[in-house]
């Protein structure tokens, strides 16, 4: 049976209303995530969240004092139709990753649960880097499918979706390779039978290397 897009099943969990469900599981690591990628901040700030889902992460930020702008971007066209009905002032883009890209570049990058669906996950982080993020720019990177996490390994047959699995350390050589500097990786939310949510964060240099 030939796999399924990613974009084709989360388009149907928001059809069948699902999206707040996976808003209420992933809210304990999305908090911790941006702690990480907020600390610290005393200017005004642009900021896109990759996969967006219904937009609750972009709304969070939107919140917050400082920032200037948030956005969103989701290939889901029933999550980014959810998005907009729900906030419908705020900036949602129905796009397939790699090919889209934002037309400005942001200080910040946020992505929940979505960068293992791509074929190639590593070299999207150039694109990232690249096209993305202003110099001295920070994302920050969640997700509970990598090699160290047994428990998910089943996903992509359970789901029959593509998922690239790599493992923490690939991850950080991947982001380093990309460019990206003071790459760092934490595990949250882990249990005996669970590895947690893999969290990266790292920097654009304000430079080219």
């Amino acid at each position: 049976m030939d796999q399924r897009k990613a974009t084709e099943v989360f388009h149907e969990w928001a059809e069948k209303g699902k999206d707040e469900g996976m808003e209420r599981g992933h809210a304990p690591s999305v908090d911790i995530m941006l702690e990480i990628l907020l600390d610290g901040v005393t200017k005004p700030f642009s900021v896109i969240d990759i996969g967006c889902g219904n937009g609750w992460v972009v709304r969070k930020l939107a919140q917050h004092p400082l920032c200037t702008r948030a956005s969103g971007v989701d290939g889901a066209v029933a999550m980014v139709e959810r998005a907009k009905k729900i906030d419908p002032e705020g900036s949602y883009y129905l796009g397939q990753l790699p090919e889209w890209k934002p037309e400005q570049t942001v200080d910040f990058v946020h992505s929940m649960e979505c960068l293992y669906y791509l074929k190639q996950p590593l070299e999207f982080l150039h694109i990232v880097h690249n096209d993305w993020m202003k110099p001295g720019g920070k994302v920050v990177i969640g997700m509970d499918h990598y090699t160290e996490n047994p428990e998910s390994h089943d996903w992509p047959e359970s789901l029959n979706v593509h998922m690239t699995t790599l493992s923490i350390d690939a991850w950080i050589k991947g982001m380093q390779v990309a460019g990206f500097e003071d790459v760092r990786a934490i595990q949250t939310g882990a249990k005996e039978d669970w590895g947690g949510t893999l969290v990266l964060s790292a920097t654009k240099p304000l430079r080219p290397q």
